[in-house]
């Protein structure tokens, strides 16, 4: 099966030592107040790159080891999407129709940069949010790259956007399930030992999962807990109204997903959209961003390369 690009023969030169990541905060539609928190990686002289978006209960931090080599030729910014990592924007625990509010916030940190436009990445919700901003921005988006986005297939994606419909997707197994998780922890050391080989971190590298838990938790009276709350994890889940097709075939600007060989998240086949480039990532699941970073990282490094 076609896949990610090999990572020989790149024009983007990668260091062994990537520099350590910045971070700032940034405006965002929110009547409650709060901010947007972005990591920033690379020469912060130069505008930037690209803009990349973390998946659904993650957070901007847990890229870290893929994204900072790519930083020393290219500037990405990679926020904390809200309600998740370091981001203070207003996030109640509230049953929500769509990820319009996430893709909001995207726009508004868009409309604060200069330079040229930026290549919009993401994995699984971020992508799809990535995209969605893409559609609202097209003049400030060179391309857009997609890591096994959550698309579903166009008749079921119609059907969410119906009230009925849409409520049902409250009792999804992937809402319901992260309602039971538990988010307390005497420390990151323990979140750490719980997480490690289990359950959705099976294969991840100590460095990701450190990263993850880093950004993930934040202090509580005792201990830590999650900064992504299971009710706000739950309602990104069931939030499934999202319809991303109209923006696939209206944005006018190449769009590459990479969809994982099993169980990925996106129904979109090779040739069915024009100008959407498609290919299947061989021998992964949903998480190969963080499981294949080099060829992951080769992916990102294409499109940055591609004027």
């Amino acid at each position: 099966m076609p896949g990610l690009p090999a990572t020989r023969g790149r024009r983007l030169s990668l260091s062994r030592r990537p520099p350590s990541p910045a971070y700032w905060t940034a405006a965002a539609p929110d009547p409650q107040g709060g901010a947007l928190s972005v990591m920033d990686l690379g020469d912060s002289a130069r505008p930037p790159d690209m803009i990349f978006m973390h998946a659904n209960g993650f957070n901007a931090r847990t890229y870290r080891t893929l994204l900072s080599p790519l930083a020393r030729k290219a500037r990405i910014l990679a926020p904390d999407l809200r309600g998740h990592g370091r981001t203070t924007l207003s996030a109640a625990p509230r049953w929500r129709r769509s990820w319009r509010d996430l893709r909001d916030d995207m726009v508004a940190l868009i409309d604060t940069l200069e330079g040229p436009p930026v290549v919009l990445g993401g994995h699984s919700m971020g992508a799809v949010v990535a995209l969605l901003a893409a559609g609202q921005r097209p003049d400030r988006v060179r391309s857009v790259v997609m890591l096994d986005p959550v698309v579903l297939p166009r008749p079921t994606a119609l059907a969410m956007s119906l009230p009925l419909i849409g409520r049902a997707a409250r009792r999804y197994p992937l809402a319901t399930n992260a309602l039971r998780r538990r988010d307390r922890f005497g420390s990151r050391a323990a979140a750490m030992d719980a997480y490690r080989g289990r359950g959705a971190f099976s294969g991840w590298p100590d460095a990701v999962l450190s990263d993850y838990v880093a950004d993930g938790f934040r202090e509580a009276a005792d201990g830590v807990e999650l900064a992504c709350s299971p009710g706000w994890e739950a309602s990104n889940y069931a939030a499934q109204g999202c319809d991303p097709w109209p923006v696939l075939r209206t944005l006018g600007r190449p769009v590459f997903i990479h969809k994982a060989e099993h169980n990925s998240t996106c129904s979109i086949a090779p040739g069915q959209v024009a100008g959407v480039h498609v290919s299947t990532v061989a021998d992964a699941n949903h998480f190969f961003p963080l499981l294949k970073p080099e060829q992951t990282r080769a992916a990102l490094g294409a499109a940055l390369d591609t004027v």
